[in-house]
């Protein structure tokens, strides 16, 4: 078996590994937020954007990376929570262990964990499990997506009057004049816009077929790149506002995810939109 041989059995040998112990531990983790879901003890604003933290939050977390920890003591891992174990590694996790805390606060039972392993800033595997209604994703790169062992596809439909688009924005940005006029330019050119605040159930839902197309403000974070890879490999597309591939990672990263056949209509009605924010913005 040469090198090259050698190397690719290596990583199958890490991703079938991962799958395994990440699907296991994702679903320990959001059942901790169900069993404590209406029964938490601790709530306290993280930051000035009024983002909310529970002690499910840190209990979930904490279960997580003690896990991933002893199954791959020699991989960088950050955590929402937690930050960066500190370790320098071509494997990164990304663990976002309560994705939606904010709905879980305030009695809403729409909320997730996520895991994602990437390799070389690119996401090989997605996990999310979402508790209230048991549902395990799970996603890997050129495997295919799928929902409690249900192949997942991306669903196009034809009349864009009647498309389901969600929106997701970041904290840093919520204010943000065009991303206001963005948002609301949206609003007015599809049936319904939906905000989750819960980014990785957007993407499991795009992925389902259930919405029609996700449009992404500037928001990155530990649950961004399960969902995009959820996406991709149910068959979608994400692409950046120029409607250029994205791929690998990005700080600031401004997309669309959509079914293929649509692309262009989605690059239109966000170009058009923002021209439309910034002609408003300049006239005031």
């Amino acid at each position: 078996m040469n090198v090259e041989c050698t190397k690719q059995a290596h990583m199958e040998d890490i991703l079938n590994k991962a799958r395994i112990v990440a699907s296991k531990v994702v679903v320990d983790a959001g059942n901790i937020a169900k069993e404590r879901f209406d029964n938490f003890t601790s709530l306290d604003e993280k930051d000035d954007y009024g983002d909310l933290i529970t002690e499910v939050d840190h209990l979930a977390e904490d279960l997580i990376l003690d896990v991933l920890t002893s199954a791959f003591p020699n991989h960088k891992i950050h955590s929402e929570e937690a930050g960066d174990n500190g370790l320098q590694s071509e494997w990164l996790w990304q663990v976002d262990p309560l994705d939606g805390t904010n709905n879980f606060a305030i009695g809403f039972p729409v909320f997730s964990s996520s895991i994602t392993l990437l390799y070389k800033h690119e996401p090989i595997l997605g996990v999310i499990y979402e508790p209230m209604v048991d549902r395990l994703f799970i996603s890997s790169l050129n495997g295919g997506s799928f929902c409690n062992d249900v192949e997942l596809r991306i669903k196009k439909r034809d009349n864009p009057k009647k498309f389901t688009i969600a929106w997701i924005q970041g904290h840093r940005v919520q204010n943000e004049e065009k991303a206001v006029k963005l948002r609301q330019y949206i609003d007015v050119n599809c049936k319904r816009m939906m905000r989750l605040w819960a980014p990785t159930l957007q993407w499991c839902m795009l992925a389902k077929g259930d919405i029609d197309g996700i449009i992404l403000y500037n928001s990155e974070g530990d649950d961004l790149y399960s969902g995009i890879l959820m996406v991709k490999e149910a068959g979608g597309i994400v692409i950046d506002f120029q409607g250029n591939d994205f791929t690998g990672m990005n700080n600031e990263p401004y997309l669309i995810a959509c079914h293929p056949d649509n692309k262009d209509y989605f690059v239109n009605m966000v170009s058009e939109g923002l021209s439309q924010a910034r002609a408003l913005i300049h006239t005031v």
